[in-house]
């Protein structure tokens, strides 16, 4: 079952790059006391990933700042290096970039994807949400292939 709006975030540590390599962030510090826009991709430079999901969140960036949101953080199944280089791949210096080597943020929320089928193992559900001081008030789960409910401008709206 995956989490529900009103739901705590779930407590868990997972990695982002840090100048000298990957560094360990825990959820109860990127989510603490802040407003945080939170999307998931199944994968870093896959295709709808990368030209669509994350250049929105990337090009609107300020307005979503402007918004009151404290941080806008992008979640995948993926490593350290390989969400690093994505990262920077795709400029995307307003989000931190989270990686869940080890799905286990991912399997904590209920919201894996069985991506065995196409050779990447389980991985995450494209989704969005918004986060303040630790609470789930917004989620939206991509219903199937695309990107619409979790896109940067249907989160917008909901800011």
């Amino acid at each position: 079952m995956s989490v529900q709006v009103g739901d705590t975030f779930p407590s868990c540590t997972i990695k982002t790059m840090g100048e000298n390599g990957p560094e360990d962030i825990s959820t109860e510090t990127l989510c603490s006391g802040k407003k945080v826009v939170l999307f998931a991709v199944p994968g870093a430079f896959t295709p709808g990933c990368s030209m669509t999901h994350l250049p929105g969140y990337v090009v609107n960036a300020d307005k979503i700042k402007a918004a009151g949101v404290d941080t806008i953080a992008c979640l995948s199944v993926n490593d350290a290096f390989v969400m690093g280089a994505w990262g920077k791949a795709q400029n995307a210096e307003e989000i931190v970039m989270l990686a869940d080597g080890n799905g286990e943020l991912t399997k904590a929320l209920g919201l894996e994807l069985d991506g065995s089928g196409f050779g990447l193992g389980i991985r995450s559900q494209r989704f969005a949400a918004i986060i303040e001081d630790g609470k789930i008030i917004h989620l939206n789960v991509e219903p199937g292939a695309g990107v619409d409910v979790s896109s940067a401008e249907t989160i917008m709206a909901l800011l």
